[in-house]
């Protein structure tokens, strides 16, 4: 469980370096960023990167969770920095307004949730794992089923988006976050992740949310 939370006011140096990298992955199509007001443990903001003809998805992504390492276990051959990022289908309802429909909000919940989740209990997150909404997993919003998360590496986006290197030496690797159902989760979890992203290709389903796709996987 979390031990007792404190407050964070952030770190401006990483806030600033994901701005620029923002920019020079994605140029103009950098929006705005949705300042948290009350950090409980790490400030989490989330900018939102326009969608465009080369990458027709908007791509919201996180500057917090590398606030401080992840607890990442002995040996670990990657960097323990991570942030997370989410793509939208180009029609999503984006905005001050349209973010008090929690249909159209529950993605950006969805990073701030899982952005504390490793600082909250000593974990960490990467490649291949799933995370579930509750137990038993609810839908993140009324008009969808998607209830899990799967880390995967982002794929509608720059070659060189999934590595930031600060100034000062430390290397953030920015982690994929696809909606996936219980059933897939499942599925991983008998048969691997490898196997359900597998599956997932051969469906045509990338990184981009689809809050109405068919489950990937067989019914019973």
């Amino acid at each position: 469980m979390p031990d007792e939370q404190r407050t964070s006011g952030g770190d401006a140096g990483l806030v600033e370096a994901v701005s620029e990298h923002l920019d020079h992955c994605f140029g103009e199509q950098v929006g705005w960023v949705l300042h948290e007001i009350v950090s409980p443990r790490i400030h989490v903001d989330v900018h939102l990167v326009r969608a465009n003809d080369d990458f027709p998805c908007w791509r919201l992504v996180t500057s917090g969770l590398a606030e401080a390492p992840m607890t990442v276990p002995p040996g670990f051959p990657e960097t323990p920095l991570a942030e997370l990022t989410i793509a939208l289908p180009r029609d999503w309802l984006i905005g001050e307004e349209a973010f008090k429909n929690e249909s159209a909000y529950w993605p950006v919940r969805l990073l701030k949730v899982l952005a504390r989740l490793p600082h909250d209990y000593s974990t960490f997150l990467w490649y291949g794992h799933t995370i579930p909404n509750g137990d038993p997993p609810e839908p993140y919003a009324k008009d969808t089923d998607l209830c899990c998360a799967l880390i995967i590496p982002p794929q509608r986006a720059p070659d060189d988006f999934g590595e930031l290197e600060l100034v000062d030496g430390r290397r953030v690797r920015f982690l994929g976050v696809l909606p996936i159902y219980s059933s897939e989760m499942r599925f991983a979890l008998a048969r691997g992740s490898r196997a359900l992203r597998e599956l997932l290709a051969d469906h045509g389903i990338a990184d981009v949310v689809d809050p109405s796709r068919p489950s990937v996987v067989p019914k019973q």
